[in-house]
């Protein structure tokens, strides 16, 4: 790997750096880090991949945005989520942003068992689970109760009730790069170099059948 093909994973790290420190202190992803990220993630891409990366960085922004839609509209992550992980998606395309988000996902979980724990042990637990089924079931009976991520933000005893995403997105992606260590060529540019995809393609379903 090249110096110059560091960059979108530099920038990105960086990126997710910043958006868990605003979503640990204020639980908020801010546009003017999103925005600003998606943008230049599409341009990098198709600087240093031509069409087949400006290609690649759609594809991820359209897999991060879509990935997390549906936990949005249950009231599970903010819009700044969403548009974090569309933004991450614009610089690393749609397989390593799939990653990030399992990644990310995983350690989300950890984080809010360990909350509901804390409240209520076990039986809370047990609990959180069959409200989760009631909802994935049932999404529109109680999504969204009582002004969904921003009136649980503006609650006092906020930090002992959400989960913040962003930061777990930043976890999520220093995992994944952990998880790659020293393979991140088999799957890292995705973009401008031949073979790339098929190799890809195969690491996927080689995690599918267990074997990496």
């Amino acid at each position: 790997m090249t110096q110059p093909e560091l960059i979108p994973l530099l920038a990105v790290g960086l990126a997710t750096l910043a958006a868990a420190a605003t979503d640990l202190r204020r639980f908020k992803v801010y546009n003017a880090l999103t925005a600003p990220t998606f943008v230049l993630g599409l341009v990098a891409s198709t600087w240093f991949g031509g069409w087949e990366g400006l290609t690649s960085g759609v594809l991820g922004a359209g897999f991060g945005f879509a990935v997390l839609l549906a936990f949005y509209a249950m009231g599970g992550v903010g819009a700044g989520d969403v548009k974090l992980l569309a933004a991450i998606g614009a610089w690393l395309g749609p397989y390593l942003t799939y990653q990030v988000f399992v990644a990310s996902a995983f350690a989300a979980g950890i984080y809010a068992l360990g909350l509901v724990a804390m409240k209520g042990g076990l039986l809370a637990i047990a609990a959180e689970f069959v409200a989760i089924r009631h909802l994935v079931l049932d999404p529109g009976s109680t999504a969204r109760v009582g002004g969904g991520i921003a009136a649980e933000v503006a609650r006092p005893d906020r930090r002992k009730r959400l989960v913040p995403f962003a930061a777990m997105t930043c976890v999520g992606f220093f995992a994944t790069l952990a998880w790659w260590h020293g393979e991140i060529d088999a799957v890292w540019p995705p973009y401008d170099r031949a073979g790339v995809a098929s190799v890809a393609h195969q690491g996927f379903d080689n995690e599918i059948g267990g074997v990496r």
